[in-house]
């Protein structure tokens, strides 16, 4: 027995007003066109199957109910088998029908997931983000705070910490291998670069506790002429530890150099050792605070300056997102006392 949906001149008799149908609907096939499975069909046939009723079914869709009815019927010739039985009011599911209704909710259900997925990784909503950090700067609390920030607008975006020299890093950058990094400029390679300004603070003095100027409110840079000074190695960040050797030599002296330290950090506990003195940004005065002394300086002295670096062109929705995060955090996402840090 004929499916009433089976071919189109079936459709036409069993739908009032169908032999009114107006054939330039977009939705009415013409006769030389292939017909084809789409998503379309599932979702007609989903609604067909859920109202069960060909005209609530064509006004939920938002079309008319005669091409609805002749892609219904050319489902089940493309299936082989009836999909609908007509009733007085209606129809009902045969059992294949209601085996494809749970096989299109699971298809359409999988298709709109992957949209929504899709959209949302276009919007830099999911995804990863490699994040570089350079020298202490960790330390600044303009740093946690734009991390804590992203985190809250993008919860959904796994971020992968990596700690390194400023030269690395912008190695890194510019090979692609991380997305963005908390950098010390100025750098000397920077083409294919942006940097975005974060922080520009002084330095201080690092003095063990017995130091002859431990007790001094602060103190110039030709104070130290005498003293062992510990830095990081040149190779770490040169243009930064140019300016620091300029600083000293500003101050009139040249400064005699002990022990290097692996990283700037570790000039800290070197120093609290006795190993000599040191020069850092003031952010990280909060290292070992009972072991040392952190003196500001009189008088000309390096500012540190911490930047957001990021590859130029870089069209991630990610990136752009991180970084728009970031500018905004200078002005709002910080505490009165350490947007003054930031910006003095």
């Amino acid at each position: 027995m004929k499916s009433e949906l089976e071919t189109e001149s079936d459709a036409w008799r069993l739908q009032p007003g169908m032999e009114r149908v107006d054939r330039s609907d977009p939705y009415f096939p013409r006769a030389r066109d292939k017909w084809q499975l789409e998503l379309r069909h599932l979702r007609y046939f989903v609604a067909v199957a859920e109202e069960l009723n060909f005209t609530r079914a064509a006004q939920r869709l938002g079309i008319n109910q005669p091409p609805l009815s002749f892609q219904i019927g050319q489902l089940e010739k493309e299936l082989g088998t009836q999909l609908f039985r007509r009733r007085t009011r209606g129809v009902e599911l045969t059992d294949a029908g209601k085996l494809l209704l749970e096989e299109a909710r699971v298809i359409l259900g999988q298709v709109e997931t992957a949209k929504t997925g899709v959209q949302r990784r276009a919007r830099g909503e999911t995804g990863r983000l490699n994040i570089g950090s350079s020298g202490g700067i960790y330390f600044h609390p303009l740093i946690p705070a734009i991390i804590r920030e992203y985190r809250m607008h993008y919860p959904d975006v796994v971020m992968f910490p990596q700690a390194n020299s400023t030269c690395l890093l912008v190695a890194r950058l510019l090979a692609g291998q991380i997305d963005v990094a908390f950098i010390r400029p100025p750098i000397a390679e920077s083409e294919g670069l942006a940097i975005e300004p974060l922080v520009d603070e002084p330095s201080v003095m690092v003095l063990p506790t017995g130091h002859p100027l431990s007790r001094s409110t602060s103190a110039p840079l030709r104070a130290f002429a005498q003293d062992t000074f510990i830095l990081f190695p040149r190779y770490l960040n040169p243009a930064v530890y140019d300016s620091i050797i300029e600083a000293f030599k500003s101050a009139g002296f040249t400064p005699k150099l002990g022990q290097e330290a692996p990283q700037i950090v570790s000039t800290i506990p070197m120093v609290a050792a006795g190993l000599g003195v040191s020069i850092v940004p003031r952010s990280m005065s909060r290292i070992l605070t009972d072991a040392v002394v952190y003196l500001p300086i009189d008088g000309e002295a390096p500012r540190a300056l911490i930047g957001l670096a990021h590859r130029r062109n870089d069209r991630s929705p990610a990136v752009r997102n991180f970084v728009a995060v970031a500018r905004q955090a200078i002005g709002t996402a910080l505490p009165a006392k350490s947007r003054a840090i930031a910006t003095r």
